[in-house]
């Protein structure tokens, strides 16, 4: 536990998802680490920390950087095809991923990392004026900016925009019944499906991640996707990935879009390759043969990898190069114009074309 240094000021909101111990230290409830703080101590989430015998969440307001990004980057190949996201994340993570592929932003442990600023309302404002269909907290994982992402949804759902978390999916119940609450679309990790796995290479635990995935499948209307990034020799066996997709489909069934994402070092993980397209291929095929309808494959070039087919009669919904769509055999609100056979997401009449666009924006001063 690090000791608080002064954060600027406006960026500390108190919160509420904390328990006092009888060794008076203060626990907090927000994820399954529980940390257990001193006075001027932070969690390993290095943003949440104890301030006045209560936990302060002490990035509020303050961002990372604003982004319009294609929705298929989040990725979400199933909500709201081809239109823009206004993407944007804070700093710190709940987990320590030896892999993570945005540590700069989701390790940072300085507020430089900070350099935009911007209220609940001057996003969703901003979205708006941008003609942005949807939100995103992404980046770093919202869990640890549980209260500011909560209010930019409020604001973002009174102006008819929808909102998107990409999450590692590592948050307690209480909480985590809130968040999803206020969660229009998620893209949900699912790293590996061992607890050793997690735990050596995530400091974290597989339970809680499985338990999130049940519990918006099960208990909400949120449409989510998985994400697996596949690391050569770790998670990538044919034994593993049987195991995952064989669980996927039983608990949360065959309608759920399963990412594999290719691994690139980074970090603190240099000993591994690269993942190879073959792997990707690989793992795309054992979740098919297991009853997956809509698995991609991502951070490759494979366009057949990424395309969208009708899980009835094989037709081309969506083509997609990268993040760039071609054509589709989508009508309506998502049925395939070959057999009518409906295909599962958030579907608009006509899909966006936003394209693979990147547009970078400020907010602080508007």
């Amino acid at each position: 536990m690090e000791p608080v240094s002064l954060a600027p000021r406006g960026s500390i909101v108190a919160t509420k998802y904390w328990t006092v111990l009888d060794d008076g230290r203060v626990r907090c409830d927000l994820c399954p680490r529980e940390c257990k703080l001193r006075e001027g101590q932070r969690g390993l989430c290095y943003v949440r920390a104890r301030q006045n015998n209560q936990v302060v969440l002490t990035t509020y307001g303050r961002s990372s950087g604003f982004c319009v990004d294609p929705i298929e980057k989040k990725p979400l190949n199933h909500f709201l095809p081809g239109t823009p996201v206004l993407s944007f994340g804070t700093a710190g993570c709940n987990l320590a991923c030896r892999f993570c592929q945005n540590w700069d932003i989701s390790k940072a442990k300085q507020y430089d990392v900070l350099a935009d600023q911007a209220s609940p309302d001057t996003i969703a404002q901003a979205a708006a004026d941008l003609n942005c269909s949807s939100v995103a907290f992404t980046y770093n994982d919202p869990v640890v900016f549980h209260e500011y992402a909560i209010d930019v949804a409020l604001a973002c759902h009174a102006r008819g925009i929808k909102t998107v978390a990409v999450t590692a999916g590592y948050v307690s119940p209480e909480p985590r019944r809130e968040f999803y609450s206020h969660i229009d679309a998620a893209n949900i990790d699912l790293k590996a499906f061992t607890e050793d796995f997690y735990h050596r290479a995530c400091a974290g635990s597989l339970g809680p991640v499985l338990e999130t995935l049940e519990y918006v499948r099960h208990e909400t209307d949120v449409w989510f996707e998985i994400t697996t990034l596949l690391i050569p020799g770790l998670n990538d066996s044919d034994e593993e990935l049987d195991r995952m997709t064989r669980w996927i489909v039983g608990n949360l069934g065959p309608d759920i879009p399963h990412h594999f994402t290719a691994f690139h070092p980074d970090f603190k993980m240099f000993d591994r390759p690269t993942t190879p397209t073959s792997t990707l291929r690989r793992a795309r095929r054992i979740a098919v043969d297991n009853g997956e309808r809509y698995v991609y494959t991502g951070n490759v070039h494979d366009p057949s990898g990424q395309s969208t087919f009708c899980h009835q009669c094989g037709a081309t919904l969506i083509e997609r190069d990268w993040y760039r769509l071609g054509k589709g055999g989508l009508y309506g609100k998502g049925r395939c114009e070959i057999c009518g056979t409906a295909c599962a997401g958030v579907f608009d009449a006509e899909p966006g074309s936003w394209g693979s666009r990147r547009r970078p924006v400020r907010l602080a001063g508007r």
